[in-house]
């Protein structure tokens, strides 16, 4: 599920909810309504974030990652809505 996030964004980016246990990225593109996108940038999940994924991940079921120096479990639905690229 690679998609084209934004104009601003450069490369190809998918879903937090698509990436492996281990696997660092960084957010570029939040969807979903402004209720969503406040509660994440509530949690400090905003673009440019660093997120480490511990586990979850392609998995079924929801995600735990390590976001701004805390570990946060995100719904699959959620985490779907958070638009990622790989940090290098």
């Amino acid at each position: 599920m690679l998609s084209r996030c934004n104009q601003n964004t450069p490369g190809m980016c998918f879903p937090l909810a698509m990436t492996r246990e281990g696997e660092q990225v960084v957010c570029v593109e939040l969807l979903g309504g402004p209720g969503l996108r406040k509660h994440l940038a509530d949690m400090g999940v905003t673009p440019g974030t660093r997120i480490a994924v511990l586990s979850g991940g392609s998995r079924p079921g929801p995600v735990v990652a390590k976001i701004r120096g805390s570990k946060v479990m995100l719904g699959r639905r959620m985490a779907l809505k958070i638009m990622v690229r790989p940090a290098w």
